[in-house]
């Protein structure tokens, strides 16, 4: 549910939906004391399609570098293709698309989408904690979508020659590949030559974290190296000071700077806290143990050693990242931090369902054609929604509310609200409210007179809409064919 104060401002009545915030618990931000900023698609948004392509890039021509046929040089990123949230079958080199109970909604090998038919064998046998070593969900923002494991038929790997290799070794390849382009810096060393190009700078952000830090203790916790943070951060906030303003240094919008969390690490026992020399870029030797010093860099260090430093505790503080794991569940489960997910993915979303609602709007009345549905789905991309596949709630959609408490297309979108502001969750008895109730019948022709246009025995969809609200993004569709994987990653 989107946001809501004591009083319907004016303000409130003119934020665009791709400005709100929605709200699976009630948070009041009076409360929260310390806000904490992931860095990588949180502060600084990486521009799309561009930035993927060049991932993908570069992750493809490591596949190649390590003896993979040179064919596959000839595949493009394709930004319709992948979707966050998705499971990988490495055992028969299926993606599997899947509601929060492990059903299969969706199943493609390679860009072949398969029929329920042909899939269902497969699966039907599975158990809640049977061959679970056989799935790896991708939750990362950066997850390029490498078609080496394109095949039409459904087989335990793929024959190139006299070559057959297991589609589980190959999506290993894969990830040691993604794991490669990081570790060697060769993205980030692209990245920081076309800053222009890759990353998004926002005016509004130098205002967001100013106004923030005039009420609360501001940090910042990444992964990345100090050089790469240096060079971001310079960029997103030096760079992007409004004429006649004071130039200050980007550090001064933080009271805590931490680079090489090694997050999830981070949230549980941590690394060694040392400080980072910011003239040469080095580690300075030793353990830091003293005061918090401001406009100094550390490196490493774990969450509670931030909240000491800060002086705050857990359900003091605001955490806003991207990665569910990483940054989210870890984050809340192991300190009880607030949380706030940022997903890109809702801007399109939204306009998706903005333009598409009336077809729901018309379902008040009348009961549509399934494949009318099936449109708008395929109006996402090709593995359809984020968040809803017919009348299932994804897997991702699932996880997205059990952990944020807060979550929105861009951090920025605090900006619309002000510091004070009381995010109010909606009262719910038994089943989210982000999805509407749906029951299917069958009707014949003869059945109802105002059908009878319709062929016998056509399945037809009542949608009950009686109780959806202004953040029930996604009233419920149909979907034919389900099988449970019960996949409990």
């Amino acid at each position: 549910m989107e946001a809501m104060d004591t009083s319907i401002s004016t303000e409130e009545k003119k934020r665009r939906l791709e400005q709100k915030v929605f709200v699976n618990r009630s948070l009041t931000l009076e409360n929260i004391k310390c806000y904490g900023f992931d860095m990588d698609y949180t502060l600084a948004t990486y521009t799309s399609p561009d930035y993927e392509s060049l991932g993908f890039e570069q992750i493809r021509d490591r596949m190649v570098s390590i003896g993979y046929p040179h064919e596959i040089l000839r595949y493009k990123y394709d930004p319709s293709f992948p979707t966050r949230g998705l499971v990988v079958d490495t055992t028969y080199g299926n993606l599997l698309k899947v509601d929060s109970n492990g059903n299969i909604l969706v199943c493609s090998h390679g860009f072949q989408f398969l029929k329920g038919h042909i899939f269902y064998p497969y699966y039907i046998k599975l158990s809640s904690h049977q061959d679970l070593e056989k799935y790896s969900l991708l939750n990362k923002l950066f997850v390029p979508s490498i078609p080496v494991l394109n095949s039409s038929s459904l087989l335990k790997g793929f024959q190139h020659g006299d070559l057959l290799m297991s589609y589980r070794s190959m999506f290993q390849d894969v990830r040691d590949a993604v794991d490669y382009t990081h570790d060697t810096g060769s993205l980030k060393e692209l990245t920081t030559k076309n800053l222009e190009k890759y990353v998004v700078r926002d005016p509004n952000l130098p205002v967001l974290l100013t106004r923030i830090k005039e009420v609360a203790k501001v940090f910042l916790a990444t992964n990345s190296d100090y050089y790469y943070t240096e060079v971001i951060m310079t960029y997103l906030l030096e760079s992007n000071v409004k004429p006649g303003s004071p130039r200050k240094s980007w550090r001064s919008y933080f009271d805590l700077v931490v680079v090489d969390t090694k997050k999830p690490l981070f949230f549980a026992e941590g690394t060694v806290l040392r400080q980072v020399d910011t003239n040469t870029g080095k580690l300075r030797i030793g353990t830091y143990t003293g005061d918090l010093q401001h406009g100094t860099v550390y490196s490493g260090g774990s969450s509670d050693i931030v909240c000491d430093l800060l002086g705050v505790i857990g359900k003091d503080i605001l955490y806003v990242g991207d990665h569910i794991f990483g940054d989210i569940l870890k984050s809340k489960k192991r300190q009880g931090w607030k949380t706030f997910l940022v997903v890109p993915e809702l801007t399109k979303e939204l306009q998706v369902w903005e333009e598409r609602k009336n077809i729901f709007e018309e379902l008040k009345c009348l009961d549509l054609y399934l494949a009318e549905l099936n449109k708008m789905d395929m109006s996402y991309g090709q593995m359809g929604s984020l968040l809803r596949s017919g009348s299932r709630q994804t897997l991702f959609a699932s996880q997205l509310m059990r952990y944020a408490d807060l979550y929105s297309s861009s951090c920025l979108n605090l900006m619309h609200y002000p510091v004070n502001y009381l995010f109010m969750a909606p009262p719910v008895l038994v089943s989210p409210p982000l999805w509407s109730n749906i029951t299917e019948r069958r009707l014949t022709a003869e059945s109802d007179s105002g059908m009878k246009k319709l062929q016998s025995n056509v399945h037809l969809l009542v949608i009950n809409i009686s109780h959806t609200e202004d953040g029930c993004l996604y009233p419920c569709t149909h979907e034919g064919f389900i099988v449970n994987l019960r996949c409990t990653h």
